[in-house]
C-alpha cells in the first residue's frame, strides 16, 4: 500500500509537457459522462457542457496554431473534425453513444446536447466579439468574455432539466 501511495505521489510531483490530443482527455471525458449518470444528471445536459467545452478547445488550439504561426490548408476544419472525433468516437465505441432508449427528438440525447452545445457556445462567443467591436474593443461589464458563452449553456441546461424531468 505505501509502495503504491508512494508511487501516486511522485507521479504528480514530476511534471510532464502536456501533448496535444491527449488520450487522457477523452477518458476525462467518459468518466465525467459516468460521474453525471451517477449523479442523475441527464445525458442532454452533460452534452451541452460537452460541446461547449470541445469547442472552447478547438478556439484555444487555433489561436495557439496562428500564434506560432502554424498555417496549413483547412487548419480551423481539422482541428474541430479531430477534437470531435476524439471525444464522440471513443463515446460511441463504450456504448454511452447509440443507446436506443436514450433518445430525445430521434437523436440520442448525449450527442443532441453536443450538437446543441456546441452552437450555443459558439453563438455566445461569436455575440460577445460582436458587442465588442461596437464597445470600441472593449467589454461592456467585467468577465463578459466568460459570462456571454457560457450563459446559452446555463439557460440550456434548465430548458433541458424541465423537458427531461
Amino acid at each position: 500500500m505505501k509502495k503504491v501511495l508512494l508511487a501516486v505521489i511522485l507521479n504528480f510531483l514530476i511534471a510532464f509537457q502536456a501533448k496535444a490530443f491527449c488520450p487522457v482527455c477523452t477518458v476525462a471525458v467518459g468518466a465525467g459522462v459516468g460521474l453525471s449518470r451517477w449523479l442523475g444528471i441527464d445525458d442532454t445536459i452533460t452534452g451541452l457542457w460537452i460541446g461547449g467545452l470541445t469547442v472552447s478547445i478547438s478556439i484555444w488550439t487555433i489561436d495557439w496554431l496562428q500564434k506560432k504561426k502554424y498555417n496549413f490548408k483547412f487548419r480551423t476544419l481539422a482541428i474541430f473534425v479531430a477534437y470531435y472525433a476524439l471525444i464522440v468516437l471513443p463515446l460511441f465505441f463504450m456504448d454511452i453513444i447509440g443507446h436506443p432508449f436514450n433518445k430525445l427528438w430521434g437523436v440520442d440525447k448525449l450527442l443532441l446536447g453536443v450538437i446543441i452545445g456546441s452552437i450555443a457556445f459558439y453563438l455566445g462567443g461569436a455575440w460577445y466579439n460582436y458587442l465588442k467591436k461596437r464597445h470600441n474593443n472593449r467589454a461592456y461589464f467585467p468577465f463578459q468574455k466568460v459570462v456571454m458563452p457560457i450563459s446559452p449553456l446555463i439557460i440550456l441546461s434548465f430548458i433541458f432539466y424541465y423537458l427531461t424531468s
